[in-house]
Formats: structure tokens, C-alpha cells, sequence
């Protein structure tokens, strides 16, 4: 019972912090001049930062796509890099405004950590990287080995899961911080790396000879990874829901980068309500910004497929084919409600 009741105030605690942090956090962010986006410590194609400390990928686009939709101008982001251990104490503390970090949407989190998910941008599922020299075809081939996987995330609970649904023994050699888990399978460690799916494309370039590496064609898990705010400030919420969504909608509407400003002219007036040049659209204005909001995240980032491709898609290094993240429309799951 003591151990319930301290479980309950240790609850009640956090989710006070997260309201008590998060109030007006459009306000705070406006203020400040900047977007402060909690993002992985690097994880190439994702978020990563160069010799010059500029920050490239995935969710740092979407964190470039959140500025420009609040400033009018994506360069507005400082960025801070968090371990999966650290990253929902950064949160809840109120030290980043948004988490933009390959992080899975789990009922734990949107209830008992005092934060809130709702758009999805990268559906995934975890998988397992072993050196060809392993000789294995599935995972199913993997009892005893030794597996490498980082502390403080889903995938350490679902690799457990995994293993005893299937009566199969392993070891894990787990590690907090992505950088030491990288080095101990390069290091020959451990037999088995397990993460996202796509963080194994990602690190799987990191090692000496990507080559001699494959990633076993099983996929044990639903892993949702999507932005996350804190509880009790729902315009930001929203802010960061709808700018997700609208990177989605612009795909499907047809606008780019390139062609966004001639998509002004459009007589499609689902289109000019998107983009803001609706005589009686309120979009922009309901959410707390400019009814441009939109055409800013557009011309300065592009939509969802375009980020895609840049960061991670067929034509660059990480190949990963869209999947589930293709268009309702194309057989994906990349949906948006409607923006009217």
C-alpha cells in the first residue's frame, strides 16, 4: 500500500509539473525569441549534427517546420540533445518545449508522465541488426546470443517480451547512451543489436564496414514515434499537432517548396484555406498564429514527403522505402484531418 500511495504522489507530482510548466507555452516560446526542441544526441538521417554544430534530419525538420509555423522563420530552434533516459525529465521540467525525438507513443507515457502525443510522423517497429558472419536468418535462430539494446526505452521491454513469448534465453548487454551502445556492438560485445527498425538503417552506417551487417526481415513490435508536449497547455498542443498534420496535407494537396507560392493561386478553395489566402479562413488565427502559418512551413521546410526524401529516403545513404509511411492515398498510413 505505502508503495502505492508514493507511486500516486510521485504521479500527482509530475503531472502538477508539467501543467505548472507548460501554461502559455506559446507565450514563452514567442517571448524567447525560439522553438527549444528536445532531439536525439545523433542518430544520423534523424538528427545529427555536423563539424559546424548545424543540426540536419528527420525531426529536426519537423522541429524547423514548428518554428516557421509560430515565427514565419524555421531557423528560430536551439536544439537539445537528449538520451532516452533524460528526455521526459527535459520535458516535464519545461527545459525544451517540444520533443521531437524518435520517441514511441505508449499509454504509460500519455497518461502517467504528464505529456501528451497525438501526431504521428514515423511509423516503426523494432527489429534486430547481427554481423553476417553470425550465419542467422530470423530471430528465431537467436537464443543465447548476446544483445545489445539501450536502457530507459520500449525496446528494452519489448526485447524481453519477444524472448519469452518464444522460450528463447539471451543476455543483454544494455547501456544508457546511444554512442556507448553503438561502440559495444561495434566492439564485438554482443551478437545482436535491437532498436527501431529505422535507427538500425541509421546506425548501421556508422559502422566500419556496413556491409558485413544485416538486419533480420522480423519486425516484433508497433512502434508510433511522434512529438511530445507537456499536459495542460493545449494550444501548443495543437500548434504542434496541426503543423505534423499540415506537412501531410500539403503531400496530398500536391504543394512543395517549389510550387507553394504558385499554389497561392489556386481556385481549389480547400487549397487557399490552406495556404491562408481564403478571404474567410480563421485556421491560422485559431490556432494562435498568422494565417500563413501553414504556406511558412511549406516553403521553408517543404511537405511530408519532401522530408522524407531529404533525410531518409531512396536517395540518401539511410534508402528507406516510405512503407507505412506512404499517403493514406498510396497505401500508407500518413493522414490528416481535414484543414478547415
Amino acid at each position: 500500500m505505502k508503495k502505492t500511495l508514493l507511486s500516486a504522489a510521485i504521479g500527482a507530482a509530475v503531472m502538477g509539473l508539467g501543467s505548472a510548466a507548460s501554461a502559455a507555452t506559446l507565450a514563452d516560446v514567442k517571448a524567447k525569441g525560439f522553438v527549444q526542441c528536445g532531439v536525439n544526441t545523433g542518430l544520423a538521417g534523424f538528427a545529427a549534427p555536423d563539424a559546424s554544430g548545424n543540426w540536419t534530419g528527420f525531426d529536426v525538420d519537423y522541429c524547423k517546420a514548428i518554428a516557421a509555423a509560430v515565427f514565419g522563420d524555421a531557423t528560430k530552434v536551439k536544439y537539445t540533445p537528449t538520451t532516452a533516459q533524460v528526455r521526459f525529465t527535459a520535458l516535464q521540467s519545461g527545459e525544451i518545449d517540444v520533443l521531437a525525438r524518435n520517441t514511441t507513443w505508449t499509454i504509460n507515457r500519455d497518461t502517467a508522465l504528464g505529456l501528451n502525443f497525438r501526431y504521428v510522423n514515423y511509423y516503426d517497429g523494432q527489429g534486430f541488426m547481427v554481423p553476417k558472419s553470425l550465419n542467422v536468418k530470423s530471430a528465431l535462430e537467436l537464443s543465447g546470443a548476446a544483445v545489445c539494446v539501450q536502457s530507459g526505452t520500449t525496446t528494452e521491454l519489448n526485447l524481453a517480451d519477444y524472448f519469452k513469448a518464444n522460450n528463447l534465453q539471451y543476455n543483454p548487454v544494455v547501456f544508457e547512451k546511444l554512442e556507448e551502445v553503438n561502440a559495444a556492438y561495434q566492439a564485438g560485445r554482443c551478437d545482436v543489436y535491437t532498436t527501431d527498425q529505422s535507427g538500425l538503417y541509421s546506425l548501421r552506417l556508422s559502422l566500419s564496414n556496413p556491409d558485413d551487417h544485416m538486419i533480420l526481415p522480423e519486425i516484433i513490435s508497433k512502434e508510433p514515434l511522434a512529438p511530445a508536449v507537456r499536459q495542460g497547455d493545449d494550444q501548443w498542443f495543437d500548434i504542434v499537432t496541426w503543423t505534423g498534420f499540415a506537412l501531410v496535407q500539403a503531400e496530398e494537396f500536391g504543394i512543395t517548396q517549389a510550387n507553394v507560392d504558385e499554389m497561392k493561386e489556386s481556385t481549389n478553395p480547400d487549397i487557399r484555406r490552406f495556404l491562408g489566402v481564403e478571404a474567410d479562413t480563421k485556421i491560422g488565427t485559431d490556432l494562435g498564429l498568422t494565417n500563413e502559418w501553414a504556406y511558412n512551413i511549406i516553403k521553408q521546410v517543404g511537405n511530408y514527403g519532401e522530408v522524407f526524401e531529404r533525410n531518409i529516403g531512396q536517395n540518401t545513404p539511410l534508402k528507406i522505402e516510405r512503407g507505412l509511411n506512404a499517403l493514406w492515398t498510396k497505401g500508407g498510413l500518413q493522414y490528416a484531418p481535414p484543414v478547415r
